[in-house]
C-alpha cells in the first residue's frame, strides 16, 4: 500500500482510451452507459450541483439563467441540476457539449422529450464568449495535461458570464482501489476497465488546485482589461474569494471560479 501511496503524489501522463477520438462506435455507446451506472454509484452529480448553486446564489438568485456542461458526455449528472431548478422554480436551459458523435447520441437518447436541454458538438476551444451563464465540466479537466490546464479554464472562463463549475476525481489510492474493484464487478468493456482507474490517476489534489489557480491569477495579471479576468481577492489559501476548491463526497472535488463582477451585473 506504502508504494501504491507513492504512485499518486503525480499525476498520470498515460492518455486514456477515451482520448482517442478515432476509437468509439458501439463499444464507446456501451461505456458511456456503464459510466452512467458508475456516476450514480459515487454520487457524481453532487459536487456539480454544489458548484451551480454557489454561483447561483453569488449571482443574486437569477429565477432564469444558462448552463453548458464541456466534455458532457451523456450528461447524465445535469439530470440532479433539472430536478433542483424544478424544486427552486427556476427557468433553466442547458447545452450538452461532447467533441464525439457517440456522446452527444447517447444525451440526445437520454434526454428525448426534454425541452430545457439541448445537444451541441463542440470543443472546448472552440466555445464562443458569453455562450452561457455558467460553464461545467464534470470529469473533464483531468483528461488534459499540467501545462494545458490555464488554457483550457480559461476558454471556460471566457464561455461563461458568472464563472464556471469544475468537479473531478481525487487522486488517492481509495478511490482509485473503490473504482478499480467496481469496474471489474459492473463491466466488460475495454473503455471502462483501462480508462476507470486511470481517471482516478489523472486525477487532482489540494496542490493541484492551488498551481492552476495561481497560473490563472498570472494571466489574469498579464492580461488586464481583457474582460476574462477573475478577481482573485488576496487571500491564497483554499477559501480565496473567487476560486474556491474543496473535497466532496464521493471522491471527488469541486472547484468554484467566479467572473469578476458577476455579482455586479447578475442573469435576471
Amino acid at each position: 500500500m506504502r508504494r501504491m501511496f507513492r504512485s499518486f503524489k503525480q499525476r498520470a501522463l498515460e492518455p486514456e482510451v477515451m482520448d482517442d477520438f478515432t476509437d468509439g462506435g458501439h463499444e464507446l455507446r456501451e461505456a458511456l452507459g456503464q459510466i452512467r451506472r458508475l456516476n450514480r454509484i459515487f454520487a457524481a452529480p453532487g459536487p456539480v450541483l454544489y458548484g451551480v448553486r454557489k454561483l447561483w446564489k453569488d449571482a443574486g438568485k437569477p429565477r432564469r439563467f444558462t448552463i453548458l456542461d464541456i466534455g458532457s458526455g451523456s450528461g447524465d449528472v445535469n439530470k440532479a441540476l433539472l430536478r433542483w431548478a424544478e424544486e427552486e422554480g427556476l427557468e433553466l436551459s442547458i447545452i450538452l457539449s461532447d467533441i464525439t458523435e457517440e456522446a452527444c447520441e447517447e444525451a440526445r437518447l437520454l434526454y428525448r422529450g426534454e425541452p430545457r436541454i439541448r445537444v451541441r458538438r463542440s470543443d472546448v476551444f472552440d466555445l464562443p464568449e458569453a455562450s452561457a451563464d455558467i460553464i461545467t465540466a464534470s470529469q473533464f479537466l483531468h483528461h488534459f495535461p499540467e501545462e494545458e490546464l490555464p488554457k483550457v479554464v480559461g476558454h471556460m472562463l471566457a464561455a461563461s458570464r458568472l464563472g464556471v463549475v469544475i468537479s473531478d476525481l481525487h487522486r488517492h489510492w481509495m478511490p482509485w482501489l473503490a473504482v478499480s474493484v467496481m469496474v471489474r464487478l459492473i463491466s466488460a468493456n475495454r473503455f471502462v476497465k483501462t480508462d476507470g482507474p486511470l481517471s482516478v490517476a489523472k486525477g487532482f489534489r489540494g496542490r493541484d488546485w492551488r498551481k492552476l489557480r495561481a497560473a490563472l491569477e498570472a494571466e489574469a495579471a498579464a492580461g488586464a482589461g481583457t474582460g476574462t479576468e477573475i478577481d482573485t481577492g488576496t487571500s491564497m489559501g483554499a477559501e480565496t474569494k473567487d476560486f474556491v476548491y474543496s473535497w466532496r463526497p464521493m471522491f471527488r472535488y469541486a472547484a468554484v471560479i467566479r467572473r469578476k463582477n458577476s455579482r455586479t451585473n447578475p442573469v435576471e
